[in-house]
């Protein structure tokens, strides 16, 4: 148990903060693989032992696994390591990417790579002393650090930040969007308070002295039945439109419909089952009016079945003030996946009794109720003068408003794509985000344009010692090479000045090193080695020709071959 404790607290270690999956362990161990294979390679064209090949291999696989946890510390160590282990040199480009990106705060990483450059050059130099120039090993380590280590952290860390910045962006984007939504909100609810206030006051006031008269009128004895009846109708329309009028309060203040309170007359149910009552209340009115039933009756969810009510209400309304007299035919079909409402009449039997007083909205707010429930409203004039409207209402939608996730915000995308995401992503650390960008956030925009500017400038300074060193390379290969028969040419005992005169000077790169290489030199000698221009006998072989000279003279001549 206490191995198993072990092992898991291991591997946390291993993974550091950021999620580490078997897919991104298996994916490490590939790449690892890979520059293992490759760094086989270049031992192998260096002529490295085995040993360092296996050494070589194991420190690529150790410097992989750990630069997620450590990025700093493998970063230094590879580029060590790459000083006397060929083939590690291929991953301090992976290291140099991993520890751009991981590396928090610009002076870690900057101090990071410092020290791993002086590693590698410091460390190079002294395993290459006696074979070269100590001024070329600086040189070109520099440019190799610069290609290989430095291009590829500065890359990966403007690529990260320029991730954080968008993710904190987009994040906060998101808040104030959210925030947007509950200002919005309240000031709805405010308002809506504010009307079922002046409703409560007003509209209610005016409703129960219309109730009181009503019934006080009912009573009266002068009455004839006939007068009697029609007063009754008006008592009750009275009393449910007061009842209506409180759960429509209720509604606007607290957003839930009040309960149902027991009162002398009740309402009629505000559904399709209510849709009968307010037809025989309009038949009573003398309103010809027909319901038609088609199809087989489904129950509606509730918000369909208010709105079929609220469809028929309206238009039987719309019908009583726009069309007196008419013949009004209500029918509800019971279609397969919806419910179709259909109210029409003919045209009026009489003029009006005068100007009509409508607030122009009913049909809109038809529409607009319908479309909040999946559904449809259609309102016109019929051929023969009279008017339409027709609702078609789904059995089983919820109420699908526009919501808060769905509205566009400002980056011209849609909240709704990444509701999955937020629910799921941790929140955003603001904290963690300040130091990575390491700059105020008013200014982090500059921070990034910065980081491309030295990433510019970087590459634009290695292009130009790059070009500096394929001119030097070149034109110093004209001082380094002779041909066969330039060096048969020469013979032993001829003075030493036209020899030197024939011969190139040897001041060259290519030349280094070349002439303490090869056989034992003559005691005493002044050596000059040159490379032949004809091909060796092997690939990893140079040819050299080796000229020494004492006294003023030619004493000694060697052609041999040297591994590169």
């Amino acid at each position: 148990m206490d191995a198993k404790a072990g092992v898991r607290a291991g591997w946390e270690w291993l993974k550091g903060p950021e999620p580490w999956s078997g897919r991104a362990f298996a994916g490490d161990l590939t790449i690892a693989a890979v520059l293992a294979l490759l760094g086989l390679g270049v031992d192998e064209l260096s002529n490295s032992s085995g040993q360092k090949m296996v050494l070589g291999v194991l420190a690529i696989v150790a410097l992989m696994l750990l630069r997620r946890r450590l990025p700093a510390a493998t970063l230094v160590l590879g580029a060590a390591a790459s000083a006397f282990l060929p083939g590690v040199f291929l991953v301090t480009v992976v290291l140099g990417w991993s520890a751009g990106r991981r590396i928090v705060g610009v002076g870690r990483a900057l101090t990071a790579f410092v020290l791993a450059f002086l590693a590698e050059v410091g460390l190079g130099l002294y395993d290459q002393w006696s074979q070269t120039r100590p001024l070329l090993i600086v040189v070109f380590s520099t440019l190799l650090f610069l290609a290989a280590t430095v291009m590829p952290g500065l890359a990966s860390r403007y690529w990260y930040q320029r991730r954080t910045l968008l993710s904190a962006l987009q994040e906060r984007n998101d808040q104030l969007l959210r925030e947007r939504t509950m200002v919005a909100g309240q000031a709805r609810l405010r308002e809506r308070q504010r009307i079922a206030q002046d409703m409560h006051d007003s509209l209610g006031h005016q409703l129960a002295l219309i109730s009181v008269h009503t019934g006080a009128l009912e009573v009266d004895p002068a009455l004839t039945d006939r007068q009697r009846e029609a007063v009754g109708v008006l008592r009750q329309a009275s009393v449910a439109a007061m009842h209506e009028l409180r759960e429509v309060v209720g509604i606007l203040r607290d957003g839930v419909e009040a309960p149902p309170v027991v009162e002398e007359a009740q309402p009629a149910a505000r559904g399709v089952a209510g849709i009968a009552g307010i037809v025989e209340a309009a038949r009573a009115a003398g309103t010809d009016v027909r319901l038609g039933t088609a199809g087989r009756p489904r129950p509606l969810v509730a918000a369909c079945d208010h709105a079929a009510y609220r469809i028929v209400q309206e238009a039987l309304t719309n019908a009583y003030k726009h069309a007196p007299g008419a013949a009004i035919t209500v029918e509800l079909r019971y279609e397969d996946d919806s419910l179709v409402v259909e109210i029409a009449n003919g045209p009026a039997a009489a003029p009006g009794p005068g100007e009509v007083i409508s607030g122009g909205q009913g049909l809109t707010g038809l529409r607009e109720r319908a479309r909040l429930v999946g559904g449809m409203v259609h309102a016109g004039a019929t051929e023969g003068g009279g008017f339409r409207v027709a609702g078609v209402l789904p059995y089983g939608t919820e109420p699908a408003g526009v919501a808060e996730e769905d509205v566009a915000d400002d980056f011209g995308q849609r909240s709704q794509a990444r509701a999955s995401v937020r629910r799921t992503a941790p929140p955003m650390d603001w904290a963690a985000v300040d130091r990575e960008l390491a700059v105020p956030v008013r200014s982090r925009t500059g921070g990034v344009a910065m980081g491309c500017g030295i990433a510019v400038a970087a590459v634009v300074l290695l292009i130009i010692v790059l070009g500096a060193g394929m001119t030097l390379l070149l034109g110093s290969v004209n001082k380094a090479m002779i041909s066969k028969e330039e060096y048969d040419s020469v013979s032993v005992g001829d003075s030493e000045k036209s020899v030197r005169d024939r011969l190139p000077d040897g001041d060259s790169v290519l030349t280094t090193g070349l002439d303490r290489k090869g056989p034992p030199r003559p005691e005493g000698t002044d050596c000059l080695a040159l490379l032949s221009t004809e091909d060796s006998s092997t690939l990893t072989n140079d040819s050299v020709f080796r000229f020494c000279f004492r006294g003023g003279k030619l004493v000694d001549k060697q052609a041999y071959e040297v591994k590169q």
